[in-house]
């Protein structure tokens, strides 16, 4: 099941008042944010990380236009929000001028709430596979699958296409 079309009509309206790029945190989840980035009419961005050690993201540079533009980082779990905070940093200083963030999971773990709140982010947007604690961030925006699950187990029970609730594309996002 993936949450990509849930995503991505949350942000439709940003496309219509700005000039979007989605932006891969690394060269792991660029197909994944080319849907994203096809399904919102928007360019596509590219970061170049490394980890020198364990824990620890070092954004080299962004591949691709983002200077005067509105980004959306798209990942598929936040967990403490250090390499999240970092690839925001880095579309920050390659002149983005709002910066937004996007994933399933939000495992939120250690330092994440004071990383997020301490960040460019105008938003963080996650779904609520993993319910966050009560007190997020003010940038922390929760969206439920309650429908799409909803949706996807009826179609099971009434031989239905699973697959046309996330748009033919059933991979894990």
């Amino acid at each position: 099941m993936t949450a990509l079309m849930m995503l991505a009509h949350y942000f439709e309206d940003l496309r219509r008042d700005s000039d979007l790029v989605v932006v891969a945190p690394d060269a792991g989840r660029v197909k994944l944010n080319k849907q994203f980035a096809d399904r919102l009419g928007a360019d596509l961005a590219i970061l170049d990380k490394e980890r020198p050690r364990q824990q620890v993201a070092a954004i080299g540079h962004v591949i691709g236009d983002v200077a005067g533009r509105t980004a959306v980082i798209l990942d598929d779990i936040i967990d403490t929000a250090g390499t999240l905070c970092a690839a925001a940093e880095a579309v920050g200083r390659a002149g983005a001028t709002r910066i937004h963030a996007a994933a399933t999971h939000a495992v939120f773990s250690g330092r994440a709430y004071a990383n997020l709140a301490a960040s460019p982010f105008e938003q963080v947007v996650v779904t609520d596979t993993i319910p966050p604690r009560p007190d997020a961030p003010g940038n922390v925006r929760v969206l439920s699958c309650a429908a799409l699950l909803t949706d996807s187990i009826r179609r099971i029970f009434t031989d239905d296409s699973v697959s046309a609730v996330f748009g033919g594309r059933n991979h894990t996002f």
